[in-house]
């Protein structure tokens, strides 16, 4: 949907790339190239060294379109751009957390037909790696740097990590201006907690992402691939959106086949970004090939076997026949004109037919009934995704008994765009808007029932701040499906959900994506409370609170008082902290231990003075009396 950014390379304004800064953001760039007898090579890393053979060998494989799926282009040039995403092997991330188990990578691809070279032709591709999926930054980057590099070479490649590297660090749920060039990418980035944690600590995140209040600006991203084409993509099963949406939420695996790898990867990025603002756990592939070291432990599933969690976005057909038994399946996506596979005029899906002229309710015939519709959608029952090896259609094939139901009114806003390219852009972008806050709404209104759990708690005015904060309630999956039934769940969700919904969150609980989801929104709250109470200790006047302690209360918050004292050197020792801040911090715990002791019985702080530490920050008590 995007077009190419303005940029010209100015050789003489070039900046040497730092490469510590240009991790921040990019892993590496490499040049790949396809040789006819050789296959798939590598050609260019930069830095290079950074990549280990194994990794070589997955950039190499997901780095071009599967020749299963090319359609034969008899254009002089043709480019596309897609992503993919591979697990890196365990050697290289025992010491690393969750973050740099993956590796994005974003291609700009181009094929090149040319009858005076061998075979008539060449194809190549540049590639961005990184630890995170920024597709935002990376694709308009891409239009960049792919057709610089083709102009001027592998020059192009360190023209632009010097831009990269003077880019300052990536701030997750801002938008962040990138100069490059004489262009400047303005983006928005995904929100912190929709990535994965870094080196095992929490992003600064906030408990508005469990809010049941929507954000009133919808440009700003709530997940992952805010800037997927949702609409674009599934414009021909609309009606399954919500199906869709039931299968990522509970971690169904789910197997997307689509004529060329952009459509595919496009296709898997909007899925993910439909359960926004849920933490999304499950294991993606926008575009996963036979070679990718995981597709042998799926090839020998038995019958019976259960598939694990994950999404694959697939260009190659003969994945129909090695996954014939995962349980649900995707078609989307539109095969060019001179495909060798028959060209398909109608889109249908598995369950009713959807006419491809119009998108209004009543033109989508949910309640229109003819001998036609009725055989086709009995013919894709009957024969299945393997009927896609001869027609390529726009269905969906699942096990799975939905529980939402499609929304009409959301359909009716949608805005047929007409055959304008132009206009189409435009009216995708209306239409993503209204999709994605729509199912924004919905995981938000699922996930509302746990806020409870998540509720902080701050000191109530006059009373201690040193004394244990209350503990956040604990949670229990049949007490709180229990509690769920008797009381409902809300009019938003129960106006779009049939009876059996306590269904629905029962299989929530038991798939992968909630246990992950809930401790990390456990571990914002806990954040909070302590921001909360820290906060309250650098206010509080403990001259006042001491006032109406007794002995005991006030031993007990001698003894907390000293206790925070203590993991504040720690923590500035190990260098945790520091700066006036933490100077601030540490005279004001000193002044409420002193204020403390001044009320404990003379014996008594007699008896504490004996330590000489414990001495040394109570200075002089008889000053306090």
């Amino acid at each position: 949907m995007s077009r190419s950014p303005s940029f010209s390379a100015k050789p003489e304004l070039s900046i040497k790339p730092d490469p510590e800064s240009l991790k921040r953001w990019i892993h590496a760039f490499c040049i790949m190239r396809f040789d006819l007898e050789q296959g798939q090579l590598l050609e260019e890393c930069y830095p290079p060294g950074c990549l280990s053979q194994e990794e070589e060998i997955e950039v190499s494989f997901n780095s071009f379109p599967d020749s299963v799926s090319q359609h034969h282009n008899r254009s002089s040039i043709h480019d596309c751009i897609f992503f993919f995403r591979f697990r890196r092997p365990k050697k290289n991330t025992e010491e690393r957390d969750d973050i740099d188990r993956y590796l994005y990578g974003y291609v700009f691809n181009r094929q090149r037909h040319d009858e005076r070279l061998k075979r008539g032709g060449e194809q190549k591709s540049v590639v961005i790696l990184s630890h995170t999926p920024y597709s935002s930054v990376f694709r308009p980057l891409l239009q960049i740097i792919g057709p610089l590099y083709f102009d001027v070479g592998n020059k192009a490649i360190e023209h632009i990590a010097g831009y990269v590297s003077m880019w300052p660090a990536p701030v997750p749920g801002k938008l962040m201006e990138l100069p490059i060039g004489n262009a400047m990418l303005k983006v928005n980035l995904p929100p912190a907690h929709s990535l994965p944690l870094e080196n095992g600590i929490l992003y600064e995140e906030s408990a508005s992402s469990m809010a049941p209040l929507l954000p009133t600006n919808q440009s700003v991203p709530q997940g992952l691939f805010h800037d997927a084409d949702l609409f674009g993509i599934y414009r021909g099963l609309l009606l399954q959106l919500w199906t869709l949406w039931e299968l990522l939420l509970i971690g169904e695996p789910i197997l997307i086949i689509a004529p060329t790898p952009p459509q595919c990867s496009e296709a898997v990025a909007c899925l993910v970004s439909l359960v926004a603002p849920l933490f999304c756990t499950v294991d993606f592939r926008p575009y996963f090939t036979i070679h990718d070291p995981g597709f042998a432990r799926l090839n020998s599933l038995r019958e019976g076997d259960t598939f694990p969690p994950m999404v694959l976005g697939v260009t190659n057909l003969f994945f129909l026949k090695a996954l014939r038994n995962i349980p649900h399946v995707v078609s989307v996506g539109t095969p060019a004109p001179n495909s060798n596979r028959v060209a398909f005029t109608s889109r249908s899906a598995g369950k009713l037919s959807v006419k491809p002229e119009g998108l209004g309710v009543q033109q989508l015939s949910l309640r229109r009934f003819s001998p036609t519709n009725l055989l086709n959608a009995v013919k894709l029952r009957r024969d299945g995704p393997l009927c896609l090896m001869t027609e390529h259609k726009e269905a969906v094939w699942t096990t799975h008994s939905p529980i939402t139901k499609p929304d009409t009114s959301i359909l009716n806003r949608l805005i047929d765009a007409g055959m304008s390219p132009r206009v189409e852009e435009s009216m995708s972008v209306v239409n993503n808007e209204i999709l994605r806050r729509h199912f924004l709404e919905l995981t938000t209104n699922f996930l509302a029932p746990f806020g409870p759990y998540f509720q902080v708690n701050a000191p109530s005015d006059g009373s201690s701040p040193y004394v244990t904060p209350p503990a956040l309630p604990s949670f229990g999956a049949d007490e709180f499906l229990s509690n769920l039934s008797a009381r409902g769940v809300g009019k938003f969700l129960s106006k779009r959900m049939k009876s059996n919904w306590p269904d629905l969150y029962r299989r929530f609980l038991r798939g992968p994506n909630f246990m992950p989801w809930f401790q990390r929104r456990r571990a914002v709250a806990e954040q909070e409370q302590r921001r909360l109470w820290r906060l309250a200790r650098m206010k509080t006047d403990m001259r006042q609170i001491t006032s109406q302690m007794n002995e005991l209360e006030a031993v007990d918050s001698f003894n907390a008082i000293e206790k925070h004292i203590s993991e504040e050197v720690k923590s500035r020792e190990s260098g945790g902290g520091g700066g006036a801040d933490s100077e601030g911090t540490f005279q004001k715990l000193k002044k409420d231990l002193q204020a403390v002791f001044s009320v404990l019985p003379r014996d008594m702080q007699q008896l504490l003075l004996l330590n000489p530490q414990r001495a040394s920050l109570l200075q002089d008590p008889s000053e306090l009396q």
